[in-house]
């Protein structure tokens, strides 16, 4: 059965009204039900912020932005139903007057790197949620990025290696998945490219670094903190 989605009742009294009218409105998008919870009850204790509603799928929560129309969507960046990053992209098309931050266990800079570039103006460690979310909403809400300083120091060592080594994105995300231990036809698969593709993407790796063996682009990937910890298996 589809879920329906958790409108917050409107406020009874006068005041109560005319305060929710000036909050930044808020969706909460996550799919583990605790988390949600938590979500929600974090920001309702902030001033100046309403939570109008949650959704445990991608598809409801796109749903309600374009129906609802909040400020701000807090989006998990692991949904089982679908890519939250195309779901940035389309709701920046969309939904342009909403603003996204994702919210996630994954400590990469490269998912930092594609949810900013897809649109997102927020990106926030769960474990750091209880001091950074609400600044991360109201950043968002005034059209101002907010990223999560641990994953900002690590975006700009990213940007420098970009600059320096000048690899592609897609270059990254090869060597990453390399230095994982995955096999060209894995990472052809988890792309969803050709094998072939993923073998010109390994050579030119190996030819722009000047590496010739997988432990050396371990050493790399470790440097630039493309592997993130364990903690981002769980986002």
């Amino acid at each position: 059965m589809t879920p329906d989605l958790h409108v917050v009742p409107p406020p009874a009294d006068p005041q109560s009204t005319e305060k929710a009218s000036s909050a930044i409105r808020v969706i909460v998008a996550d799919d583990h039900e605790l988390m949600r919870f938590a979500l929600r009850a974090l920001l309702s204790t902030e001033q100046q912020i309403d939570v109008i509603a949650e959704a445990e799928q991608l598809s409801l929560a796109m749903r309600n932005v374009r129906e609802l129309r909040p400020d701000v969507l807090v989006l998990d960046l692991r949904m089982h139903d679908g890519s939250s990053i195309d779901a940035i992209g389309e709701l920046r098309e969309q939904a342009p007057e909403t603003r996204v931050v994702v919210i996630t266990a994954e400590d990469n800079p490269l998912y930092a790197e594609h949810a900013l570039a897809a649109g997102a103006f927020g990106f926030v460690l769960k474990d750091q949620a209880d001091v950074e979310l609400a600044p991360a909403v109201r950043a968002a809400a005034e059209g101002r990025r907010y990223v999560s300083p641990e994953i900002d120091a690590k975006l700009a060592d990213l940007r420098r290696g970009l600059t320096s080594d000048k690899l592609t994105g897609r270059e990254l995300e090869v060597l990453r998945l390399i230095a994982l231990g995955h096999t060209s036809v894995e990472v052809a698969r988890i792309l969803q490219i050709s094998s072939r593709t993923v073998e010109s993407h390994r050579a030119r790796v190996h030819a722009k670094l000047g590496l010739s063996t997988r432990a050396e682009l371990v050493r790399y990937a470790l440097r630039r903190g493309l592997l993130g910890t364990e903690k981002g298996r769980h986002a």
